[in-house]
């Protein structure tokens, strides 16, 4: 699978590099259901370019809802510091009258959740961007190239497909939809393969593995020789009369190269060539073969490793 992924967050970059367009209307509704959703996530590399640098009257309103809901977060999260700011307060009173169990656990909660809160404040206020902004986790939202009449188009979509036609609870029920396995694309997948696909630009990517010593660790992927890789995916438009169009999409995983395998990984996103990228976008559903083509010719890339922490 490709439970984490560090991307290039910025559409900018799909525009500039290539030459794709934004879909103003799709960042727009992301923007709008982010404020209307505290839960909603969305890396702060993705919005960082709207609120540095807007360039149009369009993207400087969608600077002025992102602002709005980071303006709300700064209030929600002051006001639970204030909160355990009590909190522990009474507890050490408590503390200074009596030792007791509970009034311990109500000074070490506090003082963790202070610890916590602060540190969401300094990360929401910060200005600077670091690799850690740009990485996606299953439900975040990430910008995907697509073909649309005949031009490349970037949307932001959800990282976890819910194919169209398939109840919301699916989400749920198969948490797994995040990860298009090659093997099963006639299959599971046969409503989107040949039909809706997209990329993502990846520069890492991270996995859970056991290591030597039994416990789970975290490693870290990198193409070597250090690339931006066009990863390739499959999305889904999930419409439901009365409520608001989804965005999704999944990454293609296929068998590891030797290196993910020793290192004690059984999955690998797929990367294609850059010449294939029209090809890929329009997909010729009658000749199937030919998508396989293009996931069977991908850039030669070794991934190095290191536990990531």
């Amino acid at each position: 699978m490709c439970y984490s992924a560090q991307i290039e967050a910025d559409y900018r970059r799909f525009v500039h590099e290539y030459g794709a367009i934004m879909s103003l209307d799709e960042f727009t509704r992301m923007v709008v259901a982010y404020f209307n959703n505290p839960k909603m996530r969305v890396p702060k590399a993705m919005t960082a370019p709207f609120l540095v640098s807007p360039e149009t009257d369009e993207e400087r309103k969608i600077a002025e809802v992102i602002r709005a809901r980071m303006a709300a977060d700064e209030i929600e999260l002051l006001q639970e510091l204030a909160k355990q700011a009590e909190r522990l307060e009474k507890g050490q009173q408590a503390l200074a009258v009596k030792v007791s169990k509970k009034a311990s656990e109500e000074v070490r909660i506090a003082t963790n959740k202070i610890a916590w809160t602060k540190g969401k404040l300094e990360e929401l206020r910060s200005t600077e961007i670091t690799p850690r902004d740009a990485r996606i986790f299953p439900g975040w939202y990430a910008p995907v190239m697509v073909m649309e009449n005949g031009r490349r188009v970037v949307k932001p979509m959800r990282y976890q497909c819910r194919p169209a036609g398939k109840p919301a609870f699916y989400d749920a029920q198969f948490p797994g939809t995040y990860n298009a396995r090659r093997d099963n694309l006639r299959g599971f997948w046969k409503a989107q393969y040949g039909h809706t696909h997209g990329l993502i630009l990846v520069d890492a990517f991270y996995e859970n593995v056991t290591g030597p010593d039994g416990k789970n660790v975290v490693l870290e992927f990198r193409p070597e020789p250090q690339q931006t890789l066009l990863v390739a995916c499959l999305w889904s438009r999930w419409t439901k009369p009365g409520e608001k169009d989804l965005l999704s999409f999944a990454i293609i995983t296929d068998d590891p190269p030797p290196e993910i395998s020793e290192a004690g990984h059984d999955r690998c996103p797929v990367p294609i060539k850059p010449e294939n990228i029209d090809a890929w976008l329009s997909p010729d559903r009658a000749n199937l073969d030919a998508m396989e083509a293009i996931l069977d010719a991908r850039p030669a890339v070794y991934y190095e490793h290191h536990l990531f922490t």
